[in-house]
């Protein structure tokens, strides 16, 4: 493969391994869940080893999507990790305390009680799903950083990107563009949660419950999922011309992008049909097939989003204050030589892929029920 090649093939497994994160964000949804859909201790006991039992694979996924963006677009880990830090710090403590949640929830003599813990798996739930779309938000808006690779030859201050606000990244959720992606995915995780409880309890009440509260969910994530969309496809949009390298702004750039692109046109259609079906399987029939297919869906229309942003010579993470800083996957990548080595070891991915589906299907093969609560010593 061409170097040009290994940039765009990585640009889709980091993709890819978003479009996995935003899935299991059911367990973030689930979280702010526990008091809405439960009425006894026992059902929120349900809810919370149902959803306990995929906290970590949530977990994993982000690291390992943290981890390949690091390897393979390094200029783009220090700008947003080392400038825009109050989000991430934010997005990360709110992950700390869940594990912590987890982990001592039902220990005994434990000092700050359940409802303690409770209250930290709500903030997660709350802040996780919220900050990460709004950060995401910013691939098609932009942040206000620069890059000066000269920088490294000072040795007194070999700083390459810098932030140029005050609030390192806070400032996005100003942005109405980036807020309606949060609170878009702030309602799908809790939609996906809920099609997942439907799925996996075995409890008449919390399904019906589930599908009730399923419909409301919907509709407050169809506002701010299409008026995310109608934004991004209508603004201008940073281009790169392919000569040149310089970046532009674009009338209608992301909408050519979706025109340009018809295998990611006809993904993104699929993920819409596939979270809408879900949906509609899990309000209308209580089904417990709905999970499945929103949550194909909803891997299909992240990696589309993110191909939008990515590739057909624009900027994924452009600057607002200074256009020629924006970065793309070919000035923010790896070397050649990093990019080829990574990718031998990412043929190991479908293995990985295979394992996680069996060890997801044989720890699913029962429903959660309140006997497993009672034979269980490991119930969170």
């Amino acid at each position: 493969m061409s170097y040009e090649a290994l940039q765009t093939y990585w640009w889709i497994i980091v993709s890819l391994l978003a479009a996995l994160l935003v899935f299991l964000m059911f367990v973030q949804g689930g979280q702010t869940l526990l008091r809405q859909l439960s009425k006894t201790e026992i059902e929120r006991s349900l809810l919370v080893n149902s959803i306990g039992r995929r906290w970590d694979t949530t977990f994993t996924t982000l690291v390992t999507f943290g981890g390949a963006f690091f390897a393979s677009f390094p200029l783009f880990y220090s700008t947003s990790f080392g400038g825009a830090y109050w989000v991430w710090t934010l997005i990360l403590f709110s992950f700390i305390i869940q594990a912590v949640s987890y982990e001592y929830r039902t220990k005994a003599n434990n000092f700050l009680g359940r409802k303690t813990y409770d209250t930290f798996l709500f903030v997660n739930g709350l802040l996780a799903p919220l900050l990460i779309g709004t950060a995401v938000g910013s691939f098609f808006t932009g942040s206000e950083f620069s890059v000066n690779r000269l920088n490294i030859t000072n040795i007194a201050d070999p700083v390459i990107s810098r932030w140029e606000t005050a609030s390192h990244g806070l400032e996005a959720a100003l942005n109405i563009t980036n807020l309606s992606l949060g609170l878009a995915l702030l309602f799908l995780s809790r939609i996906l949660a809920m099609l997942y409880f439907i799925n996996n309890i075995d409890n008449d009440s919390i399904i019906k419950r589930s599908a009730k509260t399923l419909r409301y969910c919907s509709s407050a994530f169809l506002v701010f999922f299409l008026l995310f969309l109608a934004l991004i496809l209508t603004k201008e949009g940073f281009a790169i011309d392919p000569g040149t390298r310089l970046v532009y702004m674009e009338k209608f750039k992301y909408l050519h992008n979706l025109i340009e692109m018809p295998i990611v046109l006809i993904m993104f259609l699929a993920g819409v049909v596939g979270v809408l079906y879900g949906i509609f399987l899990g309000s209308f029939k209580s089904s417990s097939r709905g999970i499945w297919f929103a949550g194909a869906g909803t891997v299909l229309t992240v990696l589309a989003l993110l191909m939008l942003a990515g590739l057909n010579n624009t900027a994924f993470y452009p600057s607002t204050f200074d256009l020629q800083s924006s970065l793309s996957i070919r000035n923010a990548s790896s070397s050649e030589y990093t990019l080829k080595v990574m990718g031998w070891v990412s043929l190991l991915v479908p293995i990985v892929i295979a394992y996680i589906w069996y060890a997801w299907k044989s720890l699913n093969k029962k429903k959660v029920s309140e006997s497993d609560l009672e034979n269980d010593s490991m119930k969170y």
